[in-house]
């Protein structure tokens, strides 16, 4: 017989982040998984291998009652989906349910809300490329929080219990929020391969190039989580060295727009660090805007 304590979970959607999440609850004795719903059998019955617990549904109104419900379904399906639970009849009045999407707020899940569930979005700030590894490092995984009291009352230790740290966020600049993981996360590798076009561009082979790298960027990382991007700003626009920027816009001009476009974005959000730094010529700093916002028109 499982503990009094223990909650139940269903899950409808089964994919990296919600396997990971469902398998670190089994083993940590967090929720008890019931019910996996997929969108084939076949898909329900490799989640529930992987987690070591539930069983395969083939239909919302064949899970049984829960209290925890996670929605781990893309983004695009997560309001139809909770559209679906609300009509199975499988839902009761004070039933938690939430989902994880970084980009869409708890507002997605009104529809379970109105029969009286408590809902909320937690989104773990982790790439999940692959649900085994996940499982293995998520300990120390931020995760942003908002919702329902009653559902982050319970969501919150329960993440908390698999190593997460939480974090409350505002639910109206979500999307804002996941924006900017997006672009220090799948942004910063297509950086870096804007940064090998450009190596490539002067004859460096990609290895070659990706080697001459990595101490560049190990470290400048090291220098942004010590100091700060203020601090750790170097090179020619942190230096206001106009005829450097100059000459490197014109060479991207010709070689790539794309990759100038690059070079004339980043440098505008370095030109405001550079400017915070407080000991920077004002007026060159200025002539940079001028010669950046050029280069588009």
């Amino acid at each position: 017989m499982r503990p009094m304590s223990l909650k139940t979970l269903n899950m409808v959607g089964a994919g990296r982040v919600g396997r990971t999440l469902a398998a670190l609850w089994q083993l940590s004795g967090v929720f008890e998984i019931q019910g996996v719903l997929t969108r084939s059998p076949g898909s329900a019955r490799e989640a529930v291998a992987f987690i070591g617990a539930g069983s395969a549904a083939d239909a919302m109104n064949a899970l049984p009652a829960a209290d925890v419900w996670l929605l781990a379904v893309p983004d695009g399906q997560i309001a139809p989906a909770a559209e679906r639970l609300a009509a199975s009849g499988a839902l009761r009045a004070g039933d938690m349910v939430f989902h994880c999407s970084g980009a869409l707020p708890s507002g997605e899940l009104d529809a379970v809300r109105a029969l009286g569930a408590h809902i909320a979005s937690v989104h773990p700030l982790k790439s999940f490329a692959d649900a085994a590894d996940a499982v293995r490092t998520f300990a120390g995984t931020y995760c942003v929080a908002e919702g329902d009291a009653a559902a982050l009352a319970l969501l919150g230790p329960a993440f908390e219990r698999i190593g997460a740290r939480m974090a409350a966020i505002d639910a109206r600049f979500k999307t804002v929020y996941h924006a900017g993981s997006v672009m220090v996360c799948n942004y910063l590798t297509a950086l870096m391969e804007a940064g090998l076009q450009c190596f490539e561009k002067a004859g460096l082979p990609r290895n070659t190039a990706t080697e001459m790298m990595e101490p560049l960027v190990r470290e400048t990382l090291d220098n942004v989580f010590r100091l700060g991007t203020q601090k750790a700003l170097t090179g020619p626009i942190a230096r206001g060295d106009h005829a450097v920027v100059a000459r490197q816009l014109a060479a991207l001009l010709q070689a790539d727009p794309r990759l100038a476009a690059v070079y004339q974005s980043l440098g505008m959000i370095a030109l405001g660090l550079a400017g915070a730094q407080g000991d920077k010529d004002v007026p060159a700093l200025r002539e940079l805007v001028d010669l950046l916002r050029g280069s588009t028109q």
